[in-house]
């Protein structure tokens, strides 16, 4: 399963996201900082599963319409910064769905989402992956997840990483960096949290309009969780 996360820089970029799904396959692609308004229902073999409601400049996925079938999509409400409620509100930072996949006859949760900006702290952030998890397992109860996004979170990723694992998942960077607009603020945003999968690979892809590089996931369903599934008779073929 491929899955491509973009910022989009306020939309600046999304002329490129019909390409970019084509060139790399893409199974499902997860935005941020995209116009909901603006979107297009369709890019290619991909449609439009949601977008956020009350902000427009927010989060938005595409399915491949072949393969996976749209159990429920939602968008939710996070823990906000200063920064939300002064300057620029954010009042959805998730967007999650459930998909079954026709491929694997299985369900899963897939996610994009784009954690309060560098002027908050990171305990505000982790605070936010926390709750977006919580409410991941709520839409899908016991199925691998995968949520991709902007965590802004260049530094003290090693905590991040030891406090996912705790958790009960496992967070993946990409193999480049993905935001280099400012010196200082350097490094790896665009990242990968996941449960019940495989994550083969996590890479960065070419320069686009964005000060954000878009990354390409690409996640198997490993075998344990499989036979898990299979065992606790979650398999369902009735969207195939």
């Amino acid at each position: 399963m491929k899955t491509v996360s973009y910022n989009l820089r306020k939309n600046r970029a999304v002329g490129e996201i019909g390409e970019l799904a084509n060139q790399h396959e893409v199974d499902i692609l997860c935005l941020q900082e995209a116009d909901s308004i603006a979107l297009p229902s369709h890019l290619g073999h991909m449609r439009l599963v949601h977008a956020t409601e009350n902000n427009r400049l927010g989060l938005a996925m595409y399915v491949r319409e072949d393969r996976f079938a749209v159990r429920a999509a939602h968008t939710f409400r996070l823990k906000k910064s200063l920064h939300d409620r002064v300057l620029a509100p954010a009042h959805e930072r998730l967007l999650g769905a459930r998909l079954h996949d026709r491929e694997t006859g299985r369900d899963l949760v897939a996610a994009s989402f784009h954690a309060a900006p560098l002027t908050a702290l990171n305990s505000l952030r982790r605070h936010q992956i926390h709750a977006a998890l919580a409410e991941l397992r709520v839409l899908g109860p016991g199925l691998p997840a995968l949520m991709v996004g902007d965590y802004n979170y260049p530094v003290f990723q090693n905590k991040l990483d030891r406090n996912m694992r705790e958790a009960g998942y496992d967070l993946t960077l990409s193999d480049k960096r993905t935001y280099t607009r400012y010196k200082m603020f350097r490094g790896h945003f665009d990242f990968a949290t996941s449960s019940g999968m495989n994550i083969e690979s996590v890479r960065t892809l070419d320069r686009g309009t964005s000060d954000h590089l878009p990354i390409l996931v690409h996640a198997v369903l490993d075998a344990e969780t499989q036979q898990q599934l299979i065992d606790r008779g979650a398999v369902d073929l009735s969207a195939a």
